[in-house]
């Protein structure tokens, strides 16, 4: 079984130094596929060996639509030589339980029956504990039905606004499926200074002038961090098992499908948990 990855950065470095390696060793940095938003010569140095291309960054007006169709035919022309294509933000790590599967290779296979596979969801916090190993010392969490979205997908399907778009008649019963231990791990609040850097290009980016420029989570990214941050210190702490059975048995259970736009997508419901990662994440 081939499978690729693929993703597309601006400037979070951090990040993607995480994302590389975390992909790379799982599938190999010949299968890997980054999108440089503007030529940057650091994110080649950080992808070494993976495949690196430029999107250009001569206008931001109407991005999210441009991105999202770039991506969606990159993802297309992909599936013409790969089994599955894994595609994720740069801050987003594709994850599976060590006990359940032996890889990815496993998860696949056992999902060859739909098109397309999401991922339960996560934030993974830092809550000033010090330290930057992700998995190890940096192991707060809490599922996130925002973050648990499509991931990868054996056949042309479009991405978008974190689910799916369909044909109008296939609305009802396009396939969701959202396997048991398989985990998207979002790293945008595990580790607070890079955070810091991040939310200033964030700002700089969404309040200049022009049309279709993202919005108030980038135009007040400070704001938003901080509440992020007093809402996650307020979840109930509770065991990984506990916690990961009860979202998994509420984000799987039933897809939210959006007549308006005709998106399959995990139903926007908030958990008031947060939990500890299990020591087996560190081995991945």
């Amino acid at each position: 079984m081939r499978i690729a990855a693929m993703t597309m950065v601006y400037k979070d470095y951090w990040a993607l130094e995480r994302w590389y390696e975390h992909h790379a060793r799982h599938l190999g940095v010949e299968n890997l596929f980054v999108v440089s938003h503007g030529e940057d010569p650091r994110i080649r140095d950080i992808c070494i060996g993976a495949h690196v291309s430029v999107y250009p960054r001569d206008s931001l007006e109407g991005f999210d639509r441009k991105r999202g169709r770039f991506l969606d035919d990159l993802q297309a022309r992909l599936l013409d030589e790969y089994d599955w294509v894994i595609r994720l933000d740069a801050d987003e790590l594709l994850c599976w339980d060590s006990e359940r599967y032996a890889g990815l290779e496993e998860v696949f296979q056992e999902n060859a029956d739909v098109p397309v596979v999401t991922a339960l969801g996560m934030d993974l916090v830092d809550l000033g504990q010090g330290g930057q190993g992700i998995f190890s010392e940096i192991r707060d969490a809490a599922f996130s039905g925002h973050y648990s979205k499509p991931v990868a997908a054996a056949r042309a399907v479009p991405f978008a606004l974190h689910g799916v778009k369909v044909a109008s008649e296939d609305l009802e019963t396009f396939p969701f499926r959202l396997p048991r231990g398989l985990y998207l791990v979002h790293l945008k609040y595990a580790n607070r200074d890079v955070l810091d850097e991040a939310n200033a290009v964030r700002m700089a980016v969404a309040n200049r002038e022009g049309k279709g420029l993202p919005g108030t989570a980038w135009q007040e990214a400070d704001v938003e961090t901080m509440r992020f941050f007093l809402d996650f210190e307020q979840k109930r702490k509770v065991p990984w098992d506990k916690a990961e059975a009860h979202a998994y048995s509420t984000y799987s259970s039933k897809a939210s499908r959006k007549e308006k736009r005709n998106i399959v997508k995990v139903r926007a419901v908030k958990l008031r948990q947060r939990t500890v990662l299990p020591a087996w994440f560190a081995s991945l």
